[in-house]
């Protein structure tokens, strides 16, 4: 074990910063977080909160799955439960068509080893989701799938990691980063840390420190929507969405609707600010009483966004650098990395402490943005 001086410099304390200099930590490495404001302030905290494997990218699959066992467990590995619930979630086929697209997926997720989604006809739908519109014909289920409080868990990263020896730098943009001999130098305010392992754990300003590493990465930043109604009497279960997308649908422990589902706000990251977008929150609240057309009358009590970085592909970049030595990168994770966050931070750490993952991150690489 590592004693006095900095091994790691993590950028980024939300919940994949957190997650990661936690995991570092446990391996025995001293691990200095840099936070411009305080965790869990732009994307890690003010999320959907979906704990799901549901509709995963094939390459996020094997990591999905592996996360979902953590967070089967979440308060044995973090010391706090973080208001996760097990109640399944389900993605509702509205025709036919879609629910041709929802079996072709399914088959294509068992060819891959995993059986974590189920097709499920519309009694059974209708079972899950008795609120459910007539026109639902089915869908996709993952029953062992949920969600969480998504500020409780981001502080729960951080004072669990920081009860552990993490230190925590906070209110302080990196403003240089600086190689010097096998020591990366990083520059905070009127402070300097040094040591000789950086990660990239930046969010949506995550292209921004890759390319003081010299490295490219095409991130858009994104302000996703979030609704809040006010409190009504309990009616679902699962977690929903749906096939053709624009839907993240829940009813928390309070009796609040939590809806999102991709809508884009108005994203300014050099303010740091994300507004939503009255059309966007239309199309929204329109999706939602389509499914539900009991809804249109319930009040909306609150609305937010949140800073999120988007790769092209719609996958994150985790792992090494392309371009500068004993630096890594875990940020764009395009609005779904909150369930993932306690995996990659194991991932990061055994490729940093081992030389190797346990599971496959390579079609994460920074690389693919400038392979020919």
């Amino acid at each position: 074990m590592s004693t006095g001086s900095i091994d790691v410099i993590v950028i980024g304390g939300g919940l994949h910063g957190s997650s990661t200099a936690l995991h570092l930590r446990r391996r025995g490495l001293n691990v200095q977080v840099i936070e411009k404001r305080f965790p869990g302030r732009f994307a890690s905290g003010v999320n959907a909160g979906g704990v799901r494997r549901l509709g995963r990218h094939p390459a996020e699959i094997p990591l999905s799955a592996a996360a979902m066992e953590i967070w089967h467990s979440i308060e044995s590995f973090i010391g706090h439960d973080c208001g996760f619930h097990k109640v399944g979630q389900v993605k509702i086929a509205e025709n036919e068509a879609e629910m041709k697209q929802l079996e072709a997926r399914v088959a294509e997720v068992r060819a891959l080893g995993f059986e974590h989604e189920e097709l499920i006809g519309g009694n059974e739908l209708r079972r899950l989701v008795p609120a459910v519109a007539a026109h639902a014909v089915g869908g996709i289920v993952c029953r062992d799938d949920g969600a969480a409080n998504p500020m409780l868990t981001a502080r729960a990263y951080w004072q669990r990691a920081s009860a552990e020896g993490v230190s925590y730098h906070l209110g302080d943009s990196v403003t240089g980063i600086e190689r010097v001999g096998e020591v990366w130098q990083v520059r905070a305010g009127d402070e300097r840390f040094d040591a000789p392992v950086l990660i990239n754990c930046a969010g949506a300003w995550g292209d921004q420190v890759a390319a003081m590493l010299g490295d490219t990465a095409p991130l858009t930043a994104t302000a996703l929507t979030m609704m809040v109604t006010e409190r009504i009497p309990h009616f679902i279960d699962p977690v929903c969405g749906l096939a053709s997308g624009g839907l993240s649908f829940k009813q928390s422990a309070e009796g609040t609707l939590v809806i999102g589902g991709g809508h884009l706000g108005h994203a300014d990251r050099d303010t740091e600010t994300a507004e939503p977008d009255p059309v966007a929150l239309g199309r929204s609240a329109r999706t939602v009483t389509r499914i539900f057309p009991q809804l249109k009358a319930v009040p909306v009590a609150r609305v937010w966004c949140g800073l999120e970085g988007k790769m092209p592909d719609d996958i994150p970049v985790i792992g090494p650098s392309q371009n500068a030595p004993d630096a890594y990168h875990a940020f764009g994770f395009c609005g779904h990395g909150f369930q993932l966050s306690p995996i990659v931070g194991k991932l990061l750490a055994e490729q940093i402490v081992d030389g190797r993952a346990s599971l496959p991150i390579e079609p994460f690489s920074i690389a693919r943005f400038t392979a020919p």
